[in-house]
């Protein structure tokens, strides 16, 4: 079998047409094994992962590690609060001490866009990116579209709105990049200050309407307001947001014709979409967090298989 076609997996613009591929192709595998008794395979015995998170995480962490587990590694947990970072250690000196005790891969979560890209160049393990700032968080994007996959038979296409904040959101770019290299139409909807100013250079359309680009979706992925990382207020309240770009089942249910909602969470329930939108049938939430588990699986028996 045809391995990646990169060392590391830094961010979605790093893969190709046929990277995706695969990766979906072994998840599938996966995704089977998952659905089994017996839920363990012996693909990564003997390799040891860390996970490095620097940011607060739940579904991330949780779906790498129970991944790592599946395959059965050996899983090192380190979080940067409980750590010698907050004594001044840099980067570079925390993970070459981990690497010190013979770990193989690191799965890292940073706050700074870019912290994966360096780290790669200056450790010799493999890296793979579980979110840098409001970069790219490339193993959701391929579970999202993976989720899509399951759903539809094929992703090109697809017609696919991407509604919320844009311009600080990771998952919104590395979801733009997989969907169009898998031939889907994507489309951004949300207020003109949370969308990027070069977002047309992606090849995306821009819809400042919501109902205008539900309308034309076949899928709607609605991604929650980055407060943590906005240091200016980009709209007057969170009710006003919610007025204008929050799903709604009335909303949903007055729509030309049946779409699918999807959410990377953690979910604002009440503000991005209400909860019985978010625990509808035509909401495949639930999907993209089990079809999660076989992605990340499937990224690290590919690496894994690599030779340095």
């Amino acid at each position: 079998m045809a391995g990646l076609s990169t060392r590391h997996l830094l961010g979605i613009k790093d893969l190709n047409p046929a990277d995706i591929q695969l990766i979906f192709e072994t998840a599938d595998t996966f995704k089977s094994v998952l659905n089994r008794p017996i839920k363990k395979v012996p693909s990564l015995r003997d390799v040891t992962i860390a996970n490095i998170f620097f940011e607060n995480s739940t579904r991330t962490r949780l779906s790498f590690e129970l991944a790592e587990k599946r395959l059965s590694a050996d899983v090192v947990n380190f979080a940067a609060s409980s750590s010698s970072v907050s004594k001044g250690e840099t980067l570079i000196d925390t993970v070459n001490n981990i690497l010190a005790m013979k770990v193989d891969m690191v799965v890292m979560r940073h706050p700074y866009a870019g912290a994966g890209i360096f780290l790669s160049k200056h450790v010799k393990a493999q890296i793979v990116n579980a979110g840098d700032g409001a970069h790219e968080h490339p193993t959701q994007a391929l579970l999202d579209a993976f989720s899509i996959r399951e759903k539809y038979g094929d992703v090109a296409g697809k017609k696919v709105v991407i509604v919320g904040d844009i311009l600080h959101s990771r998952v919104a770019l590395s979801n733009i990049l997989c969907l169009k290299h898998l031939g889907a139409e994507v489309m951004v909807c949300g207020p003109t200050t949370l969308i990027p100013k070069y977002i047309g250079s992606l090849g995306v359309k821009v819809e400042h309407n919501l109902i205008k680009a539900l309308n034309w979706c076949d899928v709607a992925n609605m991604l929650r307001i980055q407060l943590e990382r906005q240091d200016i207020k980009y709209f007057p309240s969170l009710r006003e947001y919610t007025m204008l770009y929050g799903l709604n089942k009335q909303i949903l249910d007055s729509l030309d014709k049946e779409i699918t909602v999807m959410h990377p969470g953690p979910i604002n329930r009440g503000v991005e979409i209400t909860s019985d939108v978010a625990d509808s049938k035509q909401s495949i939430i639930l999907d993209q967090v089990e079809n999660g588990v076989a992605i990340r699986m499937a990224v690290l028996y590919l690496l894994a298989g690599q030779t340095p």
